[in-house]
């Protein structure tokens, strides 16, 4: 690794590891594998309450914010902002993954970091939250040696669910639309969800349980990640790529 070391937060780097600072490619690393709303955060809580020795590394979101959209912002002449919207946040990773096609593994890769934040010895385990998709996947299988993966997935219907339910200001696309919610209106959203699915998720906003508004948002979430990221292919990458 050539390239000058730089500090991005306390304890996590890219570029040429210094004395006392290890590279990931070097650690094992387990890297939970899944789309918004499948139990990520679920699996990480539980894997804490079984056992000890848990390492949770800067997740997708914290390394996105550091790493992928400063770069692509670079790339454009803007300085370093803030960006909320997912939306947005899809453009920018897609066209880090245009540039690099192992995306936010391509990324994640480069990381570096101080061996004391790391779990090092018998039983200890770093955790990294997460990938999607079959080309971070692909990357990662390549470029992660030590690396171990797991592969969560839940219904669609269900991750909207859980999206709604876990109020994440993360959670959010451009403008509220003042609390309609329309199928008629989201074209790519409804053709991901079964009739039976639409029937309950409006019954919800006509009970008053869920605004419209914030439902179209996680509906529109739902419908990106399904635009941008195949989990069906990443799962069969990994399985050709295990070991016999």
């Amino acid at each position: 690794m050539s390239a000058k070391f730089e500090l991005l937060a306390e304890g996590l780097g890219v570029g040429r590891p210094p004395s006392g600072w290890v590279t990931i490619v070097d650690m094992p690393v387990l890297v939970l594998v899944g789309l918004t709303g499948v139990g990520k955060s679920t699996t990480v809580a539980a894997l804490r309450a079984r056992m000890g020795g848990i390492s949770l590394l800067p997740n997708r979101r914290k390394l996105a914010d550091l790493l992928v959209i400063p770069a692509v912002q670079g790339w454009d002449g803007d300085p370093p902002a803030v960006v909320t919207d997912r939306r947005r946040r899809f453009d920018y990773t897609g066209r880090y993954r245009q540039r690099y096609p192992g995306g936010l593994a391509h990324a994640f890769s480069r990381l570096v970091l101080q061996k004391q934040a790391a779990a090092s010895g018998s039983g200890a385990l770093n955790v990294f939250d997460g990938l999607r998709g079959a080309d971070e996947v692909t990357f990662a299988a390549q470029s992660l040696p030590l690396a171990r993966f797991a592969v969560l997935n839940a219904p669609d219907g269900v991750r909207v669910e859980r999206l709604v339910q876990r109020q994440d200001a993360f959670d959010q696309v451009g403008e509220n639309t003042g609390g309609r919610f329309c199928w008629e209106e989201m074209a790519e959203g409804r053709d991901i969800f079964t009739h039976a699915e639409q029937d309950h998720l409006s019954a919800r906003v006509n009970r008053g349980e869920v605004d419209g508004a914030e439902l179209e948002a996680k509906v529109d979430i739902v419908a990106a990640e399904r635009r941008n990221y195949d989990s069906h292919a990443a799962v069969e990458i990994l399985r050709a790529a295990a070991p016999d």
